[in-house]
Order: structure tokens, then sequence, then C-alpha cells
């Protein structure tokens, strides 16, 4: 049997691997100086192999009895073999390492240029494991040729003892006691050979400077990252409530990044510079009463934050805003600041970046929730690699701890719905009640579109009613009544329901809800740019659409606050102390993400009246987040039947996009390209539409001179000609499918990989059974030929022992 096994560890042994020690940073010979190390490696193993297959003669031969190993054990020579193997060998020689290392660190220490540590291909080092390091019976022989490394070390710059000690395959610990023991003593500077008292010193003062830059960045980098908003606060609540809620206060984070962005352009293009140049009021300022803050009205129509306060001069020279309707001349020469150009080129700059960003953000959590490959093994990557073993404080290692068991309840839910499929007879059951549930979920719909509409009607026909300042909350109240109301009613017919899946509930809520407001807000933009617009001719209706978003804006968050104090607090009140239940109730994801998305619908809708609509969306965000995260905390259960996320912003987002973000740019759209502005305010006011701005900006430069000649070429081309428009929208579908396809196509790599992994291991199965047969086989001829022996060897011993009495 030593025959088979000499054949196996046989490693043929190359040319250039005798006499010369391998360069670190050549790949072949690196590997050959691994597979020497093997080769040792084995080689005693085959050793300890042959002195244990003597033995078992011995015990044999001595007329023990062997017994029969049970089935799916292996043989001693099997276990040989895969104890000689390359993964179970290498790394138990620590003398052999250090040795390696050691004769490496004499080579660079004599090279003259050393080429770069990236430049190593780390994927032809194999893994070094430490196993069994006690075998090694050459103690004092390692002891002495870590000494000589010490040395060498020492003798290194500091750079490259680093970059070498990063690159041992050693434990933490042991790399650690090598660079204590080889850091130089104090007085005993070694980085500038030769040198005196003075590089000593200014070699100290670089590498002080050195450290303490290094220690620098680590502080600021751990700052930035204690600076991230609510941090500390959204693990609370995916570890407590699990993914599921935590992608509601997400996406409320990302809503708050798109309106700070265009925030930020619209103060600085828009009304920094009507502040800088303010224009001439027409009459006294009206006094504040507070109930402009509900409102709009009042005194704050005159400020701006709405359409009809900015002018439309050019904000280079003195000029008020003109009682004729007349538009002010710049002085000759010069480009001075265009407000109507400004005003509309800066909107749409705004919604072309959020456009770009959007997208960008849909892609990058399509590729972040749509992972390729499935999900098998995740379950034993929860357990086995989700701990953070840098986490020392208490509380972190807490939240750490109901993260991993949040997560382990979430995807042992939805394995277990995968499971359990639903029989016909369910299946057509849970149709039927799903159809009754869409249709009267849609006749609710189209019920409040109708009251919102006939309700509109009788405020035109009754302007009396709506003169008064108080009368104008009186629609937002109404709408945001019927936002609120008709999805408890959802949700009830949502509970009749039988849904298998969480997430499926939660999708059709989302889809029911979502219809609810399309409808509502489909009528209210009917009712603004279609009625208001003819019965306020004369007036400034831009500055009424503007108050009146702002209102639905403010009423949607007061609803929202009454909303979860008696929704959820009274609830939770009610259940624990009259009913004596310690049931509290869940939160709404439905219900509560459409309401973000309709908020942000009437902020992008009403950008172009109300520049300083964003700034209220954030504050409203906000306040949103800190009553939506105390009363989760307090009053709100963790869903009963968790289930995993991980579709929940892609989702979200692509809501936000095409229903929100796409039916706001017709929106406008529409109000720029087709309706025509007032006469007594704003920058448009001497225009047809807001769009002629450009024109008008246009012909203006082409009498400028041919200094500016471009600039016509560029709005011709690129703003006013169509194809530019369908050429970019094209690019953004273009991008979107490309990132479909590319991640269709990893999915299919992936899953060839995977069963190319499966079927070398099946390979290696198939060559372990193999050996074991053929050693089994060996071992029984071995066993008869000692029995025949045994029994040709019995009569002599018989006749012998006759003759002898």
């Amino acid at each position: 049997m030593a025959q088979p096994l000499a054949f196996i560890l046989d490693v043929p042994e190359t040319p250039g691997d005798q006499g010369q020690e391998p360069s670190p940073y050549d790949e072949s010979e690196v590997h050959d100086s691994f597979h020497q190390l093997i080769q040792e490696q084995s080689q005693w193993v085959a050793q300890e192999g042959l002195e244990l297959q003597q033995r078992e003669q011995e015990a044999t031969g001595s007329g023990q009895q062997t017994l029969r190993r049970p089935e799916g054990t292996q043989s001693t020579a099997t276990l040989r073999i895969l104890a000689s193997m390359p993964s179970r060998t290498i790394g138990r020689s620590r003398g052999a390492i250090i040795s390696q290392y050691y004769s490496r660190t004499v080579q660079l220490r004599r090279r003259s240029s050393r080429p770069l540590l990236g430049n190593f291909v780390l994927s032809a080092r194999p893994s070094l494991r430490l196993y069994d390091l006690e075998l090694d019976p050459t103690a004092r022989e390692e002891e002495e040729k870590q000494s000589l490394l010490v040395k060498e070390l020492q003798s290194l710059a500091v750079a490259q003892r680093d970059h070498m000690l990063r690159g041992m395959p050693l434990s933490l610990a042991e790399k650690r006691s090598l660079r204590e023991k080889s850091r130089t003593p104090t007085g005993k500077w070694r980085g500038q050979r030769g040198g005196g008292g003075v590089f000593s010193c200014c070699g100290r003062l670089r590498y002080a400077c050195v450290l303490a830059l290094h220690s620098l960045g680590l502080a600021l980098l751990s700052g930035l990252q204690a600076l991230t908003p609510w941090r500390y606060a959204l693990k609370r609540i995916g570890g407590q409530f699990g993914s599921s809620v935590l992608s509601y206060f997400l996406f409320l984070k990302t809503l708050l990044a798109f309106n700070a962005l265009l925030l930020l352009l619209l103060v600085a293009f828009i009304m920094g510079p009507q502040v800088a140049f303010p224009p001439t009021l027409p009459g006294p300022a009206p006094v504040c009463t507070g109930l402009e803050l509900l409102t709009g009205a009042g005194c704050f129509t005159h400020t701006v934050m709405f359409y009809g306060h900015y002018s439309n001069a050019t904000l280079s020279q003195p000029c008020g805003s003109p009682l004729d309707g007349s538009q002010c001349t710049p002085r000759a020469g010069g480009l001075p600041y265009n407000m109507p150009l400004a005003y509309l080129y800066t909107v749409g700059a705004g919604f072309f970046i959020t456009c770009i960003t959007l997208v960008y953000s849909m892609a990058h959590s399509f590729g972040e929730s749509y992972r390729v490959g499935s999900t098998s093994g995740i379950h034993a990557i929860t357990v086995f690699c989700s701990w953070d073993y840098k986490v020392t404080q208490k509380r972190a290692s807490r939240l750490q701890q109901d993260n991993i068991r949040t997560r382990l309840k979430e995807l042992l839910a939805e394995w277990q719905l995968r499971q359990s499929p639903r029989s016909v007879c369910g299946r057509l059951r849970q149709a039927a009640a799903l159809g009754l549930a869409w249709l009267l979920c849609l006749g609710t719909a189209l019920g409040c579109a109708v009251a919102v509409h006939v309700f509109s009607e009788f405020l035109i026909q009754n302007p009396e009613a709506a003169g008064q300042e108080a009368a104008l909350l009186v629609l937002p109240l109404v709408v945001g009544l019927l936002n609120l109301g008709a999805p408890y009613l959802c949700r009830v017919l949502a509970a009749l329901e039988p849904h298998d899946s969480p997430v499926l509930e939660v999708y059709v809520a989302i889809c029911r809800n979502l219809i609810l407001k399309l409808a509502i807000l489909g009528m209210l933009c009917y009712h603004w740019l279609g009625r208001r617009v003819a019965v306020l001719q004369g007036q400034c209706w831009e500055d009424f659409v503007g108050q009146e978003l702002y209102r639905f804006l403010v009423m949607d968050f007061v609803l929202m606050l009454l909303d979860t104090l008696f929704g959820e607090l009274v609830w939770r009140i009610i259940s624990e102390k009259k009913l004596k239940r310690r049931r509290k109730p869940e939160f709404d994801i439905a219900r509560n993400v459409l309401e973000l998305i309709y908020g942000q619908t009437l902020t992008w809708l009403g950008v172009l009246f109300s520049p300083l609509l964003p700034a209220v969306q954030i504050i409203k965000l906000l306040l949103v987040f800190y009553v939506k995260k105390t009363s989760l905390l307090a009053n709100c259960q963790a869903p009963r039947r968790p289930w995993l996320a991980s579709h929940m912003s892609t989702v979200f987002l692509t809501l936000l996009c095409f229903p929100a973000f796409l039916g706001a740019a017709v929106f406008l759209c529409y109000a720029v390209w087709q309706v025509k502005p007032s006469s007594t305010c704003g920058p448009f006011r001497t225009l047809d539409s807001m769009y002629e701005a450009g024109r008008v900006w246009v012909r203006y430069l082409e009498a400028a001179g041919p200094r500016v000649s471009w600039l016509p070429w560029v709005h011709r081309y690129l703003v006013e000609n169509t194809f530019f428009v369908f050429l970019v929208s094209a690019l953004l579908l273009a991008v979107i499918y490309l990132n479909i396809q590319v991640v269709r196509g990893q999915r299919r790599v992936i899953c060839l990989l995977k069963e190319q992994i499966s079927n070398e291991g099946e390979d290696k199965i198939f060559l372990i059974n193999k050996l074991h047969s053929i050693y089994e086989r060996k071992e029984r001829e071995e066993r008869s030929r000692v029995g025949t022996t045994e029994e040709t060897a019995a009569p002599p011993a018989l006749l012998t022992e006759e003759r002898g009495d």
C-alpha cells in the first residue's frame, strides 16, 4: 500500500527550485515554493502513515481480531490521503513559513530596486491555515529562525517592514509580536544608515508626523461616520422591527436628499438674486395674523415664497415693477441677469437633475436588492458571518444581536412560505376574494375623485363662501380626510383577504392607495389648470395655485399628526387599559409610504409656483421622521409575520419615479408650454407662455453681437429641438435596459459557475470513493494473504507439539 501512496504524494521538483530561493514577486516561483512546503508536509505524513500501517500489521499478526468498520466511515489510508491534501497540510509548519519569509526579507534588503506590492497577484498565494502548529518538533530552530527574521526586519525601512508583515500568512498575534520585536529602540534609529544625529532627528520627526496624520485621518473618518444623520436610530429600528419598517425610514431619508438638492439650485439661482435685488412692492405689506402658517396667504404673498413676488426685470440695474406691464430695458452692452430666463431654466435644470438622480438611485437600488444569484446558503451566512467583532460597546452589541435575530426570523418566514403552497380550491377562494376587494377599492377611489370634483366646483360657483381666509382650508381638509379614511377602508378589506405572503399584502395595499392618490391628484390638477385659470383671469392665478399646494402640504402634515396620535397612541392605551391586551398596532407601511409619495408629488407640482416649497417639505420630513420614530418605538409592535423586505426600496423609488415624478413633469410642461401666464405678476407677465422667455432671450443675444452667437445655437438645437429631448429620454431608457440585461447575464454566469463548482465537488467525491474502494480491496487482499500464511504455518507447529509429547 506504500507504493500507491508514494505515487500520489510524489510531487516533481522543478530545476528552478533547487539552489536558489524564489523571488516573492515571481508568481510561478512562489507557487513552486508552496509546492515545496506541501511536499515536505506530505512526506512527513506519509512516514507517519507507514508507521501506523506497520503497527496495524503487528496487531493483526498477533492474533487480535479486527472489527469491521461501520458503513460511512473511511479507512486509515483514505484518511491519510485526505490529511495529505494541500488544504490540510499547508500551514502546519510555522517554522517553514518563517524560514521562507526570512529568505525573502534577505533578498528584499539586498535589492536595489523593488517592484510595487500592488503588482503581486494575491490569488497566486494559496490560503494558509494554521492547523496543528504543535506538531512541529523543531521549536528551537523555529525560535532561531524567528530571531533572524526579526533582525532582518529591523534592517528594513518602516514602509517595507509593514508591507512584509502584512503579507505574512501568520495570525494577528504573531504579526503583532514580530512588529513589537522588530521596532528599534530609542536612540538607535536605523531608518537612515550612515547619517548623524540631524538625520536621525529628521527621520524620527517625519515618522511622528506620518503617524499623527494617520491618526488624524482615522479620527476624521470616525467623526464623519458619527455625523451620519439618524445612524443609531435606523439601526435600532432595523433591529427591533425588521427591514420592512426600516425601508420606510430609508425612503424618507432619500426624499430628504432629493429636496435638499432641488432647494440648493432654487436658492442659488432664483431666490438669492431676487433677495439681493428686491422689487418695489405695489402697496403696503399686510400684517401677519398667524393664520398664514396654515393658509400661506396674507403677509406670505409678497415674499420669495411665491411666484408673484419675482420680477420680470434684469437684476443688474435698479428697476421697480412697472405698473403698465412693460418690460424694463437693460443697459447697453453686457449680459445682465435675466430673471425670467433664470426662473424657467433653474426649475427645468432642477427637474432634469432630479430625474438623473432618481434614475441612478433606481438602478443602484435594483442592483442592491435584486442581487445576482440565488439566496441559497444565506441562512448559514447570516448565522456564521453576520457578527462584527469590532463591536465592543454593550449597546452596539445588543443592537447587532437584535438585527441578526430579526434577520433570521425574516429568512425563516420566507423559507416557510415557499414550503407551504396553497391548494387549488384555496387559490380559487383567494382569487374570488381578491376580485371583490379590488372592485370595492376601485369604487372607493372613483367615489373620492368624484367627491373632490363636486366640492371644488361648489367652491368655484360660490366665490363669496371661499372669499374668507379660513375658508381656503376647506378643500385641503376635505381631500386630506378622504386620503386618511379611504386607506383604512382598504385595510379592512385586506384583512378579509386570505394572503399567504405579507409581502404580497403590502404590495396590494400600495397599489390600491396609489390608485386613490392618483385619482385625487388628477382631479386637483384639472381643477387648478383647467378651472382656476379661467376663473382667475386678471388676477395672479400662479400665486393661488402655489398657496393651494402649500395648504395641501400643511394639512397633510396636520392630519398625519392626528392620525399618529389617535390611530396609534390612543389605540394602544385603549388596548392595554380597557381591553387588557398586550397587543399593539402594527406599523402600516403601505399607507405611510404613499403619504410620503403624495407629499413629494405636491412639492414637485408646486415648485414652479412656490420655489420655497422644497424647504417646507424638508421641515415636514424632519418632523415626520421624529414623530414616526417616537410613535413606532412607543406604540407599535414588530410585524407578527416577519418578512424580508429585500425589494421594497426599489419598489418605492419606482413608484416615486414613474407615477409621481413623471406626472409632476407632465403637469409643469403643460403649464409652461400651453397656459398663458398672468399679466399682473411674476417674471412672465408680458409673455404669451412661460416658454417664450427663452425665445426672447435668444433674440436679445442675436442682437448683442457675434461674441455670444454660440448661445442662440445651443438654445435652438439643444433646448427647442425635440430630438435632443427624445435622445436624452432614449439614453435613460437604454441605461435602465442595459442594467437589467447585465444583471440577467450575471445571473446566468453565476448559475453556470455554481453548476461547475457542483460538478467539481461531485468529481472529488467520486475520486475519493474510488480511492476508498481501491484501498479497501488492497486491505482485504492483505488480510486474506496473512490468513493464508497462518493456515499454512499451523500444521508444522502442531506436529512439533505432538513429537514433543
